[in-house]
C-alpha cells in the first residue's frame, strides 16, 4: 500500500464518485478503481459499497480512511520541514480565509504579502469555517483566517483585530439623523441578513437579540454575499449590518447608502489566524500576521499580541 494509494482512497470518501475522485487526482477512472480494489484485497475487507448510481463507504472505511488522512498530513511534513528548512519564506502558502473577510481584506493584503516575501505566493480558498477547518485539519490548507469563538484540537489560534459592526441604511432613510444606532432598533425594520450556516449571520442575530423571534425573522431577507445584501440596501429594500472592512468606505463610493455605527459599547467581532500545532514554517505565519496587520482595514482595533494557543 503506498501513499498514493491513500489518496485515491481519500478522494473517493470525499467524492463519493469514482469519476470525479480520479478527476480530482488527476488519473483515469480505471486507475483508481483499480488501486482501490488492491487495497481492499491486501486488507482483506471491503471498504466501499457500490452501486449505479453511488458509492458508499463501509464503517470500517471510514475509520481507515481517517486514519489515511492523517498518514498523509504526516507525510506531507517531510517536505514542509525540508522547505522551511531552506527558507520558509519560500513557496506557495495555502491560505483559507471565510466569506465575510476574504473580499475585504484580501485585495489589502496580497500586495503587502507579495512585497515582504516575493517568493511567497499564496494559494486562497474562500469558505465558511467548518469547511476551512477540516481542510486544514486535512493538511489541505496551511493556515485560515476566521472570526472567534474557533476551538479545534492540535490547532493554534492567534487572535488579530476587533472589528465593529456598521449599520447599512438606504440614502435618506429616517435613521441618518441618528449619529449611532442602538442595536435593538433593528427589530423595527426590515433586516437583510446573510442565509443560514453562516457565522455573521449568528453574530448579527446576537446583537439584536429580538431579531430571532418570529415576528422578527418574519421581517428579514437573506442574500447569499454581503456584496448582494449591500446592493440590496441601496435599493431601498432594508437595513443590514456589515463588518466595518465591508462598510466604512461605501458612503464614498455609492450615495445611495449610508453608513452608521451602533451606540456604546459597539458590537464586533475578533479575527484570528489558525493553523495546525505542528506547521514548521513559522516565518511564514509571521510575515502573514504582520501583512494583515499593516493592510489598512477600516475601523479595525488591534488586539494586543497575546500568547498563541492550542484550541481546546
Amino acid at each position: 500500500m503506498t501513499l498514493t494509494d491513500l489518496r485515491y482512497l481519500v478522494a473517493l470518501a470525499h467524492e463519493r464518485h469514482f469519476g470525479r475522485a480520479a478527476e480530482k487526482c488527476h488519473v483515469s477512472q480505471p486507475t483508481l478503481s483499480v488501486a482501490i480494489k488492491k487495497v481492499e484485497d491486501e486488507l482483506g475487507i471491503q471498504l466501499f459499497e457500490r452501486s449505479a448510481s453511488e458509492v458508499k463507504i463501509t464503517e470500517t472505511g471510514r475509520r481507515i480512511v481517517q486514519q489515511a488522512e492523517k498518514v498523509l498530513m504526516e507525510a506531507s511534513q517531510i517536505q514542509e520541514i525540508a522547505a522551511a528548512g531552506k527558507d520558509p519564506l519560500a513557496g506557495p502558502l495555502r491560505l483559507g480565509v471565510i466569506y465575510t473577510i476574504g473580499p475585504y481584506l484580501l485585495p489589502r493584503l496580497i500586495p503587502r504579502v507579495h512585497q515582504l516575501a516575493p517568493r511567497m505566493p499564496l494559494i486562497i480558498q474562500e469558505n465558511y469555517t467548518a469547511r476551512l477547518a477540516e481542510a486544514l485539519k486535512r493538511g489541505e490548507l496551511d493556515v485560515i483566517i476566521i472570526s472567534l469563538p474557533f476551538e479545534e484540537p492540535g490547532v493554534v489560534a492567534q487572535p488579530l483585530y476587533d472589528e465593529p459592526f456598521r449599520v447599512l441604511l438606504p440614502a435618506g432613510h429616517p435613521w441618518t439623523a441618528e449619529t449611532r444606532i442602538d442595536p435593538e432598533h433593528l427589530a423595527d425594520d426590515q433586516l437583510l441578513l446573510l442565509g443560514a450556516g453562516n457565522c455573521f449571520r449568528e453574530q448579527v442575530l446576537e446583537v439584536c437579540p429580538s431579531c430571532r423571534n418570529v415576528g422578527g425573522l418574519q421581517r428579514t431577507l437573506e442574500g447569499s454575499s454581503l456584496e448582494t445584501i449591500r446592493h440590496m440596501v441601496a435599493t431601498g429594500l432594508g437595513v443590514t449590518v456589515l463588518p466595518s472592512s465591508a462598510a466604512d468606505e461605501l458612503t464614498a463610493q455609492n450615495p445611495l447608502v449610508a453608513v452608521r455605527p451602533f451606540s456604546e459599547p459597539e458590537p464586533a467581532r475578533r479575527v484570528a489566524l489558525a493553523w495546525r500545532v505542528t506547521y514548521p514554517r513559522s516565518g511564514a505565519i509571521d510575515i502573514l500576521r504582520t501583512a494583515i496587520m499593516e493592510s489598512g482595514l477600516p475601523g479595525v482595533r488591534p488586539v494586543g499580541r497575546v500568547p498563541a494557543r492550542e484550541a481546546a
